[in-house]
């Protein structure tokens, strides 16, 4: 094994840095469980099968793309503190809100007055046509309508999809 060890463990090492993109500690970590293999395979060290380094470079290979799967594979993160928690404070409601009313500040009278009744204080289509004098399907028609010009607005502004 000293023999081993003193014949590849420089070119080993170079190997390894190589494989781990630079990284020492997981350079140091593949030359280690590599020459740890060779140790319980002593069927290497016969040079009559072949070059051991042959053997050596195959098996560091093998090691370091087995870490680096089982490293993409993990997603924790290790830190010496806890993430800040994200704490709601309602401006992102707010924002929307506002975006909200400026889009239908951009309605027609007659379309916002539907919305009003419809969404915002719950009146029913019968109950809407009766306060505002018309048709329930011209209720109905409306309200199609001013939703989709609402929505138009609000895409403008980016509130949605």
């Amino acid at each position: 094994m000293r023999a081993l060890h003193e014949e590849h463990a420089a070119a080993l090492w170079s190997y390894a840095l190589h494989l781990t993109g630079g990284n020492r500690i997981h350079a140091e970590d593949v030359v280690q469980e590599t020459l740890l293999r060779a140790w319980r395979h002593t069927d290497v060290l016969d040079q009559s099968r072949g070059s051991a380094r042959a053997w050596l470079f195959t098996v560091a290979r093998r090691i370091a793309i087995d870490g680096w799967r089982s490293a993409t594979s993990r997603s924790e993160v290790v830190t010496d503190a806890p993430p800040e928690r994200a704490v709601a404070d309602g401006t992102e409601r707010a924002v929307q809100g506002w975006l909200v009313a400026e889009a239908l500040g951009e309605l027609s009278v007659r379309h916002r007055e539907v919305l009003d009744l419809c969404y915002f204080q719950g009146y029913s289509v019968a109950d809407a046509a009766r306060t505002l004098g018309i048709a329930e399907g011209t209720v109905k028609s409306r309200t199609h309508y001013a939703l989709r010009a609402l929505r138009l607005a609000l895409e403008e502004r980016g509130v949605t999809q």
